[in-house]
């Protein structure tokens, strides 16, 4: 259903890949709807579970269908691309999977337009956001969750401490590892842990390109999002990857090997996962809202005040 006709004026407009999210769309898109997106744009990617009618149903959203391979297109980045460029060319652009939602400084007064506009006033052309793994105290795999709620009365804890934030200089950008994916499944091979660097929010332009997933933009320069002597504001990806349907779900993608490069890395992780491990300890902190991890340094108003 493509309904990208009713796009006018200066949209905000969202962009994502997915494959059976039923259970997270509603909350998504009104979490998205709320903050202030115009319109969403989706490559669905053989869903089963309804996912595809759900959102063809939606007024503003425009859904293309494929069954080509996810790890082929480079994890979706080529079929996204290819909207960005045509729809997206000279408007902000948001990247957010079904299992991201995008919290910032001042998130309960101000929206994206808000945002977008300072961005625009200080020319500058992208936003940085930190994924952050939220999860439940106990087992994964025994809290329900309902279509339509907010994932994180369920996943309220997370890790604040223990990230690695590095400089490199190729792509000019800050990677950052961490969370309980780190401590629990990748605490010996720390360099295979997943990045949790973002650069979701993009005034797009014919001649940008992400480079691996949303973690690199080029050209380079947009990667500058962590560069804390820009004094920018950024915010925080909550990850719902850990809601009770993980434990198929990683069932299911150790057979499909879709979803990372080095396919050999990740077999024992999603044994571990199908498993249903605890990844709450001690030092697990209670999500309350953006303050507290501005509070913690995973997000930053900077100049914008």
């Amino acid at each position: 259903m493509d309904r990208t006709s009713d796009i006018t004026g200066e949209p905000i407009l969202c962009f994502a890949t997915m494959r059976n999210e039923i259970t997270r769309l509603p909350h998504y898109l009104e979490h998205y709807r709320r903050i202030g997106v115009s319109h969403f744009l989706i490559v669905d990617n053989d869903s089963d579970d309804g996912t595809a009618d759900y959102l063809a149903q939606q007024p503003d959203v425009s859904i293309w269908s494929t069954k080509a391979s996810y790890r082929d297109s480079r994890f979706g980045v080529d079929w996204l691309t290819c909207l960005q460029m045509r729809y997206g060319h000279g408007v902000w652009c948001l990247t957010a999977d079904a299992d991201e939602i995008l919290t910032y400084p001042h998130v309960d007064t101000r929206t994206l337009r808000d945002l977008t506009n300072w961005l625009d006033q200080q020319g500058v052309s992208a936003f940085g956001a930190l994924m952050l793994d939220m999860y439940p105290k106990g087992p994964l795999g025994i809290h329900g969750y309902q279509t339509g709620a907010d994932p994180f009365e369920t996943l309220n804890w997370f890790d604040a401490h223990g990230y690695t934030w590095e400089y490199l200089d190729r792509y000019r950008h800050v990677s950052i590892r961490g969370g309980p994916r780190k401590r629990v499944f990748f605490q010996q091979d720390p360099d295979h842990a997943p990045h949790l660097h973002k650069v979701p929010l993009v005034r797009w332009s014919r001649r940008f390109a992400y480079v691996s997933s949303t973690h690199i933009a080029l050209p380079a320069y947009l990667n500058g999002v962590f560069d804390a002597r820009l004094d920018l504001p950024t915010g925080v990806f909550l990850h719902s990857k850990f809601l009770d349907e993980v434990v198929a779900k990683s069932a299911e993608e150790k057979i499909r090997q879709q979803h990372f490069t080095h396919t050999d890395r990740y077999g024992d992780y999603y044994d571990q996962l199908t498993a249903g491990p605890d990844l709450w300890y001690p030092q697990s902190v209670q999500y309350q809202g953006w303050q507290q991890l501005e509070a913690f340094g995973m997000m930053t108003r900077g100049n914008w005040r």
